[in-house]
């Protein structure tokens, strides 16, 4: 009684980092029976590395995930997958309306943090749609995946794989069961879309996907319109997938001009803009891309999905934001306005510390990862190219998208155990951390005197 009375007295923000936290034990532990693995047994910081990559829907892996895992084993990273895309806290709080359970406040807070955006009485409702969209769109995900692989694979491992990826990609997670993801399938029009389609629908997050609907149900018989954040999120995920395959397709031009097929250079842009900012899926190989092209991924990555979604990032509604807060300053307006409609200036304030605290956090993971291989003897100043790739390791850690130049498996425990907790800051949002580490709201602090000081 004692435990669980403090659990109810958490705030709402520490409520949600214990269930994460608490899946990525259960799942370590899962893992570590040997049932899990062909060899019959697996590091324990390989473990904690897979676990936490899978329920914080990331994807960077240190063992391949479809010959070193058992079936039971990849059925222990699938519901990991799940958990992490629709988060620990949603199961739960449906697991207790279905006991019969009443749903303390504090639990209530912690729905509305991940899927609204302003105050709402039916956030059971909203949960509850919230999973059936979830199962919906992976059941029809891994009906299209099924007619895929059938033309490759007896039906019913057809139909394993198919629901493995589907759930994979609508979580935005990036796990594969095949070594080199989705590189042989570069070509295929029906599994490059139903892939793409997937992960931008959880990549959206669950408000748009909730608004959309309301809006498309109710719009004939009564006056409906979409949220900011709904237009807001549409327009840049639309800027952000189209600049993308263009600046792909324009760096990339000379080896996809030698590619076998007309599709593979229509597709693989799309595909490699779409799945950098959030999922991790790959249909060429990342460490064999220009540099210009990485750093173009870097940016994608940093900002990521959207709010209230299966992906990490600051998020596209703080792109969107900055960018708007820009204009504003230059055209010298005080108001940063979007859609005709004013945004409040604490969540403009807000926007900025999320871009600095997070710059300052991967800066810090960077250092500390490269400090630890000068320490340990391990780094090569004649390795090229080992500083960029620590940073896209740590920038795809950080926006919980998985993509890899490759040295994940080769990192030392010190740097894995770095990257594990910068998947979990970048899946419960670094601002939520921030608040958790420090435990303290904003203050307005001692007023002193003015003066000025030169900046710029």
């Amino acid at each position: 009684m004692i435990f669980r009375s403090r659990i109810l007295k958490l705030h709402p923000a520490t409520l949600v980092l214990s269930s994460f936290l608490l899946a990525i034990t259960v799942g370590a532990l899962l893992l570590k029976i040997p049932i899990s693995t062909h060899p019959g047994h697996i590091p324990w910081v390989d473990a904690l590395f897979t676990a936490t990559s899978a329920v914080c829907v990331t994807g960077l892996i240190v063992v391949d995930t479809g010959s070193y895992f058992t079936p039971f084993g990849q059925g222990v990273i699938l519901a990991l997958i799940q958990m992490g895309g629709l988060g620990v806290m949603t199961i739960a709080v449906l697991l207790f309306k279905w006991i019969g359970r009443s749903i303390s406040f504090r639990q209530r807070m912690a729905m509305q943090d991940l899927f609204a955006h302003t105050p709402r009485e039916d956030i059971l409702g909203l949960v509850k749609g919230v999973v059936v969209l979830t199962i919906t769109a992976e059941a029809i995900g891994a009906l299209l995946l099924t007619i895929h692989w059938s033309r490759e694979f007896p039906f019913l491992r057809a139909l394993y794989t198919a629901i493995f990826h589907s759930v994979s990609a609508f979580c935005n997670a990036g796990f594969s069961i095949f070594p080199d993801s989705m590189m042989q399938y570069s070509d295929d029009l029906l599994l490059n879309m139903t892939m793409c389609g997937l992960i931008i629908g959880g990549g959206i997050g669950f408000p748009v996907l909730h608004d959309l609907r309301s809006w498309i149900k109710f719009r004939k018989h009564q006056r409906q319109r979409l949220s900011i954040q709904t237009k807001t999120v549409l327009l840049t995920t639309l800027i952000l997938i189209v600049s993308g395959a263009l600046m792909f397709a324009f760096l990339e031009r000379q080896p996809l001009r030698d590619a076998p097929s007309f599709s593979h250079h229509i597709l693989t842009p799309i595909f490699q803009s779409i799945t950098c900012r959030t999922a991790g899926f790959n249909t060429v190989d990342i460490s064999r891309l220009k540099e210009a092209t990485l750093a173009m991924m870097i940016f994608l990555m940093f900002f990521g999905a959207s709010p209230g979604s299966c992906g990490g990032g600051v998020k596209t509604t703080t792109l969107a934001l900055i960018t708007v807060f820009m204009v504003s300053r230059i055209r010298r307006r005080r108001r940063v306005n979007i859609f005709k409609k004013s945004i409040p200036a604490e969540t403009v304030t807000r926007s900025v510390s999320l871009i600095l605290v997070s710059i300052g956090i991967i800066a810090l993971i960077l250092f500390l990862i490269l400090v630890g291989d000068a320490v340990s003897g391990r780094d090569d100043p004649a390795q090229a190219g080992f500083f960029l790739a620590c940073f896209f390791e740590t920038v795809s850690a950080f926006g919980t998208v998985g993509l890899s130049m490759g040295v994940t498996p080769h990192l030392s425990t010190w740097g894995k155990c770095l990257i594990v907790l910068m998947m979990i800051i970048g899946r419960v949002g670094v601002l939520t951390f921030s608040y958790i580490v420090l435990r303290t709201g904003i203050a307005n602090g001692i007023e002193h005197a003015e003066e000025n000081m030169m900046i710029g």
